[in-house]
């Protein structure tokens, strides 16, 4: 049964999307065999495993001590009507509507402002809004790729950023009915079924 459950770990780690719990299901399986075949004396399936545990915890812990690292991680502004942001849209339609049920997309009809992501070249987020009242930046959109779900990138739009105080807001609220959101994870407070950001004002804003 030992046997079976570390083989079965590694297999379901090689499933997941995310790359972070890939990395983490496929230790915890390394590591299980590694046990188990050291109790059989299996020496080489130790070594394999010895050396899969160790590919494993380098890639976690470079991952995780770049997860808020403002060098990994890049917010590019894009127009509305941008071909390549309605590409992206398009491509994670599916995955979008999963977690914002109430997200409706017209680029004929949009307006605000659109932010993506990216590391290095990949996009790894979509963030969309727009103006409400003078000093309100409305969230419609805060989507991350699957692969990247467990390392929060959109941080970096509303925490490291001077995206939103540039433009003169002073609140930024969250898309309502998001499935599973994280925002009080960055500071924004729950109010209704939204949660909020309050942004501080002037020079106070870049540090």
């Amino acid at each position: 049964m030992i046997g079976w459950t570390g083989s079965a770990l590694l297999v379901w780690s090689l499933l997941q999307a995310r790359i972070l719990r890939l990395r983490a299901l496929n230790l915890v399986g390394c590591l299980v065999l590694i046990w188990y075949n050291a109790a059989l004396s299996v020496w080489p399936m130790v070594g394999l495993n010895v050396v899969l545990a160790v590919i494993n915890v380098w890639y976690l812990r470079k991952m995780l001590a770049t997860r808020h690292d403002e060098q990994t991680y890049q917010v590019v502004q894009v127009g509305v009507r941008d071909e390549f942001l309605a590409h992206t849209l398009r491509v994670h339609a599916r995955d979008i509507a999963r977690f914002n049920p109430d997200f409706r997309w017209d680029d004929q009809r949009a307006r605000g402002e659109a932010f993506l992501v990216l590391r290095s070249d990949e996009v790894v987020g979509v963030v969309l809004s727009h103006a409400e009242g003078n000093d309100v930046a409305q969230i419609d959109l805060d989507y991350v790729t699957q692969r990247f779900r467990d390392l929060t990138p959109g941080e970096f739009v509303f925490r490291r950023s001077t995206l939103f105080t540039d433009r003169g807001y002073q609140r930024v609220v969250s898309p309502p009915g998001m499935v599973a959101p994280y925002y009080h994870r960055l500071g924004f407070r729950p109010e209704g079924d939204s949660y909020v950001l309050d942004l501080p004002a002037g020079n106070d804003a870049g540090r």
